[in-house]
């Protein structure tokens, strides 16, 4: 298995677990469209990531709630590379408030990135994988796909929606080569998830310490967190896999956080 001159779309991949997803393929000789909300991050991190090799990188703007955007963006790596063969769709954001104190609008933000993210990128490509007889989506899950903590009811409903949405494209695609699985982390120690620590120190009135110990790594089998190594890896295993026996799955890498 590898993923030498295959064209992947890895969206929210200027940094982060984007950015080592991004690494992992170029390493094994792929070629990566950077898709983020900011140009000039994306063409950095291309840049970056193509002097490494042996693999290459493109920079792309893409806002994924905004179709004619994605749009844009997909035909612009076709029309670059002629193909896409991977998607991984990995833009996110978190929001943390209790219900009741939810506001509708970061609500309505949230899934928008997650659900229509996933949906409208996975809509644009599917067309150019169908064609090639083959492809893969991969889906940013999370332990919140399987599991629900508190402050995340927004963030729960959009990783448990993915699941869906890729045994929906599992089911579509199977007669032309597509398969869809998703990814499922436990905490990996991201901006996303730094940012994370203080807000729900002071939504659950605990300290920081106690958020990373009790709430992000408590029922972990080691206290690690997971690393974007380790998600980087399967997604290499997801996008490499060669046939339909591997789709409409979901894999946690979590620690022993969640065992499914």
């Amino acid at each position: 298995m590898n993923l030498k001159d295959k064209v992947c779309i890895i969206t929210g991949a200027a940094r982060g677990i984007g950015e080592g997803i991004a690494r992992r393929y170029i390493a094994d000789g792929a070629k990566v469209a950077i898709a983020d909300l900011r140009l000039a991050d994306a063409e950095a991190t291309a840049n970056e990531l193509t002097k490494a090799g042996p693999g290459k990188a493109i920079g792309v703007e893409m806002n994924v709630t905004d179709e004619r955007q994605v749009n844009a963006g997909v035909q612009k790596v076709v029309d670059t590379w002629g193909a896409v063969d991977v998607l991984v769709s990995n833009a996110g954001i978190q929001i943390v408030h209790e219900i009741e104190n939810f506001p509708f609008p970061e609500w309505k933000k949230l899934l928008a990135i997650h659900l229509d993210g996933g949906f409208l990128t996975s809509k644009a490509c599917i067309p150019h994988m169908y064609k090639r007889g083959s492809g893969a989506i991969i889906f940013m899950g999370s332990v919140h796909s399987k599991e629900a903590s508190p402050l995340k009811s927004a963030y729960v409903t959009a990783k448990h929606g993915l699941l869906g949405l890729a045994r929906v494209i599992s089911k579509e695609g199977a007669e032309h080569g597509v398969r869809a699985n998703v990814i499922c982390p436990g905490f990996v120690r991201t901006p996303l998830v730094a940012k994370q620590i203080p807000e729900q120190a002071a939504e659950l009135g605990i300290s920081e310490k106690e958020v990373v110990e009790k709430i992000m790594l408590g029922e972990t089998v080691d206290k690690e967190f997971t690393t974007i190594e380790d998600v980087a890896e399967i997604a290499w295993v997801f996008a490499a896999f060669p046939t339909n026996a591997l789709t409409g799955q979901s894999l946690v890498v979590s620690h022993g956080w969640y065992m499914d």
